[in-house]
């Protein structure tokens, strides 16, 4: 007697191309496990949106979730969906370290900023 052979569906990401299996019983992937972008469905009016969401900031909820904000390329809504194992731990550390490597501010106006938003001001240790 054979088994019930499990249904399978081949994902390929419209962002990057990457392609896997996936196994019936497996869940829907929200993301690519690659380059961490999605399909934004729809928008928060119900309307059909289509647009590819890209990474643009990872959120750790508490130890152990940790969740990847995703901006929609056309109509800007931000969503996030859950890291899961198969994801791209180095992209995931990329961008989670992009605040850090690339701040959204100069550097070397730290100090002037720093005044501006009522601080001291002093950026030298002592």
């Amino acid at each position: 007697m054979k088994g019930k052979e499990k249904r399978k569906e081949i994902y390929r990401c419209l962002n990057c191309g990457w392609t896997c299996v996936i196994l019936e019983e497996e869940a829907a992937l929200e993301h690519c496990p690659n380059c961490l972008c999605g399909i934004h469905d729809e928008d928060r009016e119900g309307n059909e949106c289509g647009g590819i969401t890209e990474p643009v900031g990872i959120w750790v909820r508490s130890e152990r979730e940790w969740e990847i904000i995703q901006r929609c390329r056309f109509c800007g809504e931000m969503r996030a969906t859950p890291v899961t194992e198969q994801d791209n731990r180095i992209k995931i550390l990329s961008i989670a370290s992009k605040p850090i490597s690339s701040p959204p501010f100069p550097i070397e106006r730290i100090g002037e900023m720093t005044k501006i938003m009522g601080g001291s001001g002093e950026t030298g240790g002592k």
